[in-house]
C-alpha cells in the first residue's frame, strides 16, 4: 500500500453537528479506504481568498490505500457529498461542511485537469502545513524535492503564510478517533484455538 496525506477542513455544520465533530466522523469514513496510520491535532485557521465566513476546522491525516489516485480523488468526492458538500453550487473558497484534498500521494506527480497531485498550493498553505508537518516533517514533495519541514520553514521565513493564524484546539471526539487509530490494529489479532498463541493480522498504528 502506499500513503497519501489528506487535508480535511470545514467552517459550515452538517446538520446539527459542529465542524469539528465532521472531521472526525468524515476519518471514519476514512478507513473504508484503506488504513489511517496517524492524523494531526485539529486547528482552527483564518479563512484564505474569500475572509467574510467563518473559521475553519483544519487536520491532516495520512491513508495507507492501495486505490489508484483517481480511485481515491472519487472516492474522497463521494464522502464530501455524503457531508452535505456540493462543489459544483458552492462558492470558490467559500463556505463548506467538508473539504478532503490530497496533498501527496506516495511520490506520485499528476498533472491532470481535475487531479493534480502533489496538491498545487500545498507550500503556501500554513494551514496545510503545519498539520502536515506535525505527522509527517520528513514527508517528500516530489516537484520541489523539498520535505515538508523546509516547506514550512520557507513560508516561515517569507512572511507570507499567516501561520500565526492556525491554532491549535480541543476536541475530545478526534482525540478518541485517534486513540482508535491505535487500538484497532490490536482488535485484529486473534487467538489460535489450538495452542493458545496470539496471531497477528495487521500492524500497529502510530500517530506519527
Amino acid at each position: 500500500m502506499r500513503t497519501a496525506y489528506i487535508g480535511m477542513g470545514g467552517n459550515l455544520a452538517n446538520s446539527a453537528d459542529p465542524p469539528e465533530a465532521t472531521l472526525a466522523a468524515a476519518a471514519l469514513r476514512l478507513e473504508s479506504l484503506g488504513r489511517l496510520t496517524s492524523r494531526s491535532s485539529l486547528y482552527s485557521t483564518a479563512p484564505v481568498g474569500f475572509t467574510l465566513q467563518p473559521r475553519f476546522v483544519n487536520a491532516v491525516v495520512a491513508l495507507e490505500t492501495n486505490l489508484a489516485p483517481r480511485e481515491l480523488l472519487d472516492a474522497l468526492l463521494a464522502i464530501e457529498q455524503n457531508f452535505g458538500r456540493d462543489r459544483v453550487a458552492s462558492v470558490p473558497n467559500g463556505p463548506r461542511t467538508l473539504d478532503l484534498d490530497i496533498l501527496l500521494f506516495a511520490d506520485l506527480i499528476i498533472g491532470e485537469p481535475d487531479l493534480k497531485i502533489p496538491h498545487p498550493r500545498l507550500a503556501e498553505r500554513a494551514f496545510v502545513l503545519i498539520p502536515l508537518n506535525e505527522i509527517a516533517p520528513q514527508a517528500h514533495d516530489p516537484v520541489s524535492g523539498k520535505t515538508v519541514s523546509q516547506l514550512l520553514h520557507s513560508l516561515c521565513q517569507n512572511g507570507e503564510g499567516e501561520t500565526d493564524a492556525v491554532l491549535p484546539i480541543q476536541s475530545d471526539g478526534w482525540r478518541a478517533g485517534a486513540c482508535m487509530d491505535v487500538i484497532r490494529p490490536a482488535a485484529d489479532l486473534r487467538t489460535d484455538p489450538s495452542d493458545g498463541k496470539r496471531q497477528g493480522k495487521g500492524h500497529s498504528h502510530s500517530r506519527g
